[in-house]
């Protein structure tokens, strides 16, 4: 008859806890493991604080870009430096400006995936403005400000009514002293190629948007052909409802064909 002391079982059995525990995260890099985050106009790249955790501790590696706003170029650049150095495939996210930007990054061959979330997705040779004209604008357009070096920015009553509703007053605050001045200029730039051609996309609407009307934003994930969510968010909704927006971003990471990724490794 075999024997085992009191150590040994205790050893067996916290093997196999180890085990288990580790068999979720590899689930969860199923499909696109490299997730890039890039920021719109008047923010920067914490404005992904609430979603990074989330999306780590399904265990991805997750990247936030922080974009000059200074032109399409310049944060296009910006972005896809982050990109080449992901280990593999990455699934490309773009808020409000991000849009734009990740139409024209998501070119790069390590793209394998885009995700809109209330974002701008330009059609090739169209501009920022190009689309906006499709529709009528959302009120917080009348609360952009030009500067007399031709930078824009939001006023408080822009970040508290439109751009940022449903947050705690405390966090408005933060994002009126901490936006991003926004280049005038980058709004007239046009994509030379919009990715969202051959590459599958996916998009967050945010039903409470005060910056880019929620009728264009659903307009724009039917033209793109994107898998689609509705949220009753303002403007920022990976800040009001993270974890809704970390489970869809996931969803399509897991979604990402496989030839798609097979195809940029």
């Amino acid at each position: 008859m075999l024997y085992f002391n009191k150590s040994i079982l205790g050893m067996i059995a916290a093997t196999l806890l180890a085990l288990v525990a580790f068999q979720p995260v590899q689930a969860q890099t199923k499909g696109v493991r490299n997730i890039v985050l890039v920021h719109g106009a008047f923010a920067d790249g914490s404005s992904w604080s609430k979603v990074i955790p989330l999306l780590e501790a399904k265990g991805y590696k997750v990247t936030a870009v922080q974009n000059p706003l200074i032109s399409l170029n310049g944060d296009v650049t910006a972005a896809k430096r982050i990109v080449a150095l992901q280990d593999g495939p990455v699934l490309l996210v773009g808020h409000s400006w991000g849009g734009v930007v990740i139409t024209e990054a998501g070119n790069d061959p390590k793209v394998a995936g885009l995700v809109y979330v209330a974002a701008f997705a330009p059609d090739n040779g169209q501009s920022l403005n190009d689309v906006a004209k499709t529709a009528p604008l959302a009120p917080g357009n009348d609360q952009v400000r030009a500067d007399s070096f031709g930078y824009l920015t939001l006023t408080p009553k822009g970040i508290f009514e439109n751009f940022a509703l449903d947050l705690p007053m405390s966090e408005r605050k933060l994002i009126l002293a901490t936006q991003g001045q926004w280049a005038a200029s980058t709004t007239d730039e046009k994509v030379s190629k919009a990715a969202w051609h051959d590459k599958p996309s996916w998009y967050i609407v945010a039903g409470r948007d005060g910056m880019i009307n929620p009728g264009l934003q659903r307009t724009l994930a039917k033209k793109i052909k994107a898998q689609s969510l509705e949220l009753n968010a303002s403007h920022v909704p990976m800040l009001s409802q993270p974890a809704k927006v970390a489970a869809f971003i996931a969803q399509a990471a897991v979604s990402v064909p496989d030839q798609k990724i097979a195809s940029k490794e």
